[in-house]
């Protein structure tokens, strides 16, 4: 519980970093060459990471067919603005565009370029590298470099630039840099009004709570698909923290706290808690994943073939007979999903080994929740009330007589209990004859450290009303439990 505490603790501050940083960003979108083949996407391209940016808040300056001249005043102007932001602004530039490397240098070419002597390249172009040097001097601590540079060499007829693509960079401390393809490779310009590679990657940032490296993974995997496999996005790191581009919603305190007790349920995998926590928040948004995560450890009981013999007479099958008779009756209603073949398991099996998974199945099916019945439960009644366990404190032992709860259970210890009869079904619409007069260990395996395990459950519910839930004895009984406990189940 204390790593899933410090989790949900860190995905606050990612939450509250994202809202309080300045978000800085630079486009450049080049598509009309004067002297060197136009580009169909790459204007649409700049213009579709504009909108994408300025959705997960950054403050976006958008500069497209630019000359060489108007490149290098919109560089200068991006570092200035990084510099005046601080140290915890975000800085990110894209390009959209021509770009070749010659000498191992990239460059990335403004629409008015000319060339016919690779040594003039840095005359006519502008170097990547004086992009990096700009954002480094910001001294800030996180900063994203993004080429869609790469589609083809326009300069293939140059003595010097015929090496295809973009060479490899290195990224500053704090930077994330990403290409459209791998080095030396060419990516796709598009068919369809986008590169493959920027329409995955404006779709990616909007998604909540996504890691820029996880965001950059699946552009990868989507333009593998896209481009059958031609196409494979390249990205290197240096980031020193954590970021996000659209951060996750926070929750409102009661669903934060049912969210924090099924993160550490889910990741028991155990069937017990899990059961536990689909009737404590029988009505909760986490229900369907609960309830298929219990079919899953179903399916594994069912691989395993854990099915167990109920209590022998005289006329009952061998243990085998019953184990594959009980295995073959659970499969089928786990197959159906009908409510009749359910049912049909609990009528052979009542206290079979998948009853309680059963138990939980047949009122979903039943399309209600679990609510109490006419009668009310004692804690309902007047005067015994159970008491706010968020304000009132009681030791319990397990071989000494409570003294808290309804009367039924009062002077017994909680072993005791267990062979008393339930008050009331522990299952809406449960048969009498499977419940009333008998007693409640017909129904569990109760033993101390399983009712220990069930008391440290109850440890994890948020507040009172979630322990006077139905129960065969009430909200009395689960106060017990969970004060028992409390003092480590002594």
């Amino acid at each position: 519980m204390r790593a899933l505490f410090l989790s949900i603790a860190c995905l606050l501050y990612l939450t509250a970093a994202a809202r309080a940083e300045p978000r800085i960003a630079l486009i450049i979108g080049n598509a009309t060459y004067s002297d060197v083949a136009p580009l169909a996407n790459a204007g649409a391209d700049a213009d579709l990471m504009s909108t994408a940016l300025s959705d997960v808040g950054f403050d976006v300056t958008l500069v497209t067919n630019a000359s060489q001249n108007e490149m290098k005043r919109a560089i200068a102007k991006f570092g200035a603005a990084l510099r005046a932001a601080g140290p915890e602004a975000v800085g990110l530039f894209y390009y959209a565009g021509h770009g070749v490397q010659s000498f191992g240098a990239n460059y990335l070419l403004p629409v008015d370029a000319r060339l016919t002597v690779a040594a003039d390249l840095d005359l006519v172009g502008l170097e990547a590298a004086s992009v990096l040097r700009q954002m480094a001097s910001a001294r800030n601590q996180t900063n994203i470099v993004i080429l869609d540079a790469c589609r083809d060499n326009p300069f293939e007829n140059v003595p010097d630039i015929n090496d295809s693509g973009l060479a490899e960079m290195k990224a500053p401390t704090g930077t994330f840099l990403a290409y459209a393809t791998a080095p030396g490779d060419v990516a796709l310009d598009g068919a369809g009004g986008n590169s493959p590679f920027t329409q995955a990657l404006a779709r990616e940032i909007r998604v909540e709570g996504a890691p820029v490296e996880k965001v950059f993974k699946q552009v990868r995997v989507s333009v593998l698909s896209d481009t059958n496999g031609q196409q494979t996005p390249w990205d290197t790191s240096s980031l020193t923290r954590e970021f996000v581009f659209k951060a996750a919603k926070s929750l409102p305190p009661k669903d934060m706290d049912e969210t924090q007790l099924w993160q550490a349920v889910k990741a028991s995998q155990d069937p017990v808690q899990i059961m536990l926590f689909m009737r404590s928040y029988s009505d909760g948004p986490h229900i369907d994943e609960a309830r298929a995560l219990l079919a899953t450890a179903l399916e594994e009981e069912l691989s395993r073939g854990r099915a167990k013999p109920t209590e022998s007479v005289a006329s009952m099958p061998a243990p085998k007979e019953i184990a594959d008779e009980e295995t073959a009756l659970m499969e089928r209603a786990r197959r159906s999903g009908t409510l009749a073949d359910y049912e049909a398991y609990l009528d052979a099996f009542p206290n079979g080994v998948f009853a309680e998974l059963v138990k939980i199945e047949v009122p979903s099916l039943k399309q209600s929740s679990e609510t109490a019945p006419a009668s009310a439960p004692p804690e309902e009644v007047a005067g015994t009330q159970a008491p706010d366990t968020e304000t009132v404190k009681w030791e319990v032992n397990f071989d000494q007589p409570l003294k808290n709860g309804p009367p039924e259970i009062l002077g017994a210890t909680l072993l005791e209990v267990t062979t008393l009869s339930p008050l009331f079904p522990p299952i809406q619409g449960l048969p009498e004859a499977m419940w009333k007069d008998q007693p409640c260990a017909n129904c569990h395996e109760w033993t101390r450290e399983a009712l220990c395990d069930q008391g440290k459950f109850y440890q994890k519910l948020a507040t009172a009303r979630h322990l006077s839930k139905q129960h065969p004895f009430g909200g009395g009984f689960k106060e017990n439990l969970k004060h028992w406990a409390d003092g480590d189940c002594q």
